[in-house]
């Protein structure tokens, strides 16, 4: 379900972003494009972006209620009646159909291809992953600069300290951790 999720809020954020365009996204995902165009014909007055918006939603309500309909079939076809049941089935009961397996796919595709790989996402990444490495660097050397709970917890391990910067640092924010990297350290050495 989360994927479904971030897929969606991927689209809508490139569209704001100006990363994507509302006429590559249609051509990119056809089930996209199908919903705006009836959201239009109903609304033709409306604004592009409350028609891609609903259109949008209508992707993710769509890929959601196919992965609990055919989940649901697939554990009654199972016989499961208990968790136990669903853990030793011979293969995983969770899944879409074919065709939302299919389109599932396909909005992937479209979002590597058209937004996860654009120069301006990579480079952001880029530097986003050297103010990683270089915070958790900092905090290896200085767990005393963690809150107190997470300062504590190295000093019971110090052997798991990484496990302990590692969790600290994943419970952030990318924004957190960019601001408190510039407070820290300062801009990310990335070239």
């Amino acid at each position: 379900m989360d994927e479904i999720a971030y897929n969606t809020a991927d689209l809508d954020d490139g569209l704001e972003a100006g990363l994507l365009s509302l006429d590559q996204i249609q051509a990119g995902v056809p089930l996209l494009a199908g919903y705006y165009r009836e959201t239009d014909r109903r609304y033709p007055q409306g604004r592009a972006k409350l028609k891609f918006n609903e259109a949008n939603k209508r992707v993710l309500d769509y890929l959601a209620t196919d992965l609990i309909e055919t989940t649901r079939k697939r554990v009654a076809d199972s016989g499961a009646r208990s968790v136990e049941d669903v853990r030793r089935a011979p293969g995983r009961l969770a899944a879409f159909s074919v065709e939302a397996r299919d389109t599932a796919s396909r909005l992937k595709a479209f979002l590597f291809a058209n937004l996860y790989e654009n120069p301006a996402i990579v480079e952001d990444r880029e530097h986003s992953v050297a103010a990683l490495e270089e915070l958790f660097r900092y905090y290896m050397n200085r767990p005393a600069a963690m809150p107190p709970f997470y300062a504590a917890e190295t000093s019971k391990s110090p052997a798991a300290a990484h496990l302990v910067v590692c969790d600290y640092i994943a419970g952030m924010t990318d924004h957190f951790l960019l601001r408190l990297h510039r407070e820290l350290i300062g801009p990310p050495t990335h070239q």
